[in-house]
């Protein structure tokens, strides 16, 4: 005998909203603002205790990747802070100018955003995309294949690299804790399925351009992100370094993160950042403090600053 489970609406609703706090417990999550508004979350100060912990470390505690955490603390070593230096935790973001719906990557801020249906919430994840030379790819597009356990086979181009460093990579790595693409994996169906959103086996890379073209979660997140998201999920791809806003109450703010370098000899925070026309408007603009707009620009913290 078959046994159907009927729910009132709202206790529906009330069990989907525990589901998603358990899910989320170990990702930044974030109530959502108004349409009109898109600034979230506060930044957090740190005090770095003498544990020896790496600046990944203690990123990792706060969901945070390590190129942020460089972005937000220029100077820091990132093998071993010093103990009693005081870090901003860069937890306070702009949300992206586009539909909030299913996943969106923004390449430049090494973040992923999730926006569960009927939640209220936005879910921030850190993420590593593809090295230079290997970028991953502007899309939309949507989730096509759920892979638990995946192997890894790597392709010719890939083994050659590894052969060249001496190297020899078996031609399929088994699924397991081994394995680079860790314990989940969300195949895109852009490109003919060669982009996905996996897992790893070593975190150091998290919030750095480290992949083959693929964006790499920690393993607690593409764990959460698996089980919470479904087939056919959107996904949309942008590379947007800088960010701006007015808020429902007047105040205008503009974050700007480091753009991919295109070249080898490229400094990402000296090299020049295109403006599109609605960022030319958004400074230009008599309410915006220019100078401020303009030293933001330069500075290039990954963080929200009021320029009004």
């Amino acid at each position: 005998m078959k046994h159907s489970l009927n729910l009132p609406g709202s206790l529906f609703f009330f069990i989907t909203y525990l589901i998603s706090g358990i899910i989320t417990a170990n990702a930044t999550e974030y109530p959502l603002p108004p349409a009109s508004a898109r600034l979230i979350g506060e930044n957090i100060m740190f005090t770095v205790p003498d544990d020896g912990r790496s600046l990944e470390a203690i990123a990792a505690d706060y969901k945070i990747g390590l190129l942020a955490m460089l972005e937000a603390n220029p100077g820091t070593d990132p093998w071993l802070p010093k103990p009693g230096t005081v870090l901003t935790i860069p937890a306070q973001m702009l949300l992206p100018d586009v539909p909030r719906e299913g996943i969106v990557i923004n390449l430049a801020e090494l973040r992923l955003y999730y926006y569960p249906k009927n939640t209220g919430i936005v879910v921030v994840y850190p993420i590593g995309i593809g090295e230079l030379g290997r970028n991953t790819p502007l899309m939309t597009t949507f989730i096509s294949q759920k892979i638990p356990n995946p192997a890894w086979t790597p392709t010719p181009n890939i083994r050659q690299r590894y052969q060249e460093k001496g190297v020899t990579l078996p031609a399929t790595v088994p699924a397991g804790e081994d394995n680079p693409m860790g314990l989940f994996a969300l195949r895109l169906a852009a490109g003919n399925g060669i982009y996905l959103i996996h897992g790893t086996n070593a975190n150091f890379g998290i919030g750095m351009r480290v992949s083959s073209g693929c964006i790499r979660l920690r393993s607690n997140d593409i764990r959460a992100l698996f089980y919470f998201v479904s087939r056919g999920t959107r996904v949309q791809i942008i590379n947007e370094p800088i960010k701006f806003s007015v808020e429902p109450d007047g105040r205008r703010y503009i974050e700007v993160h480091q753009p991919l370098s295109n070249t080898d000899s490229d400094d990402p925070q000296t090299m020049p950042i295109a403006l599109n026309s609605d960022a030319k408007k958004f400074i230009a603009d008599i309410a915006t403090e220019r100078v401020r707009a303009e030293a933001a620009i330069v500075r290039r913290a990954g963080m929200p600053e009021l320029v009004n």
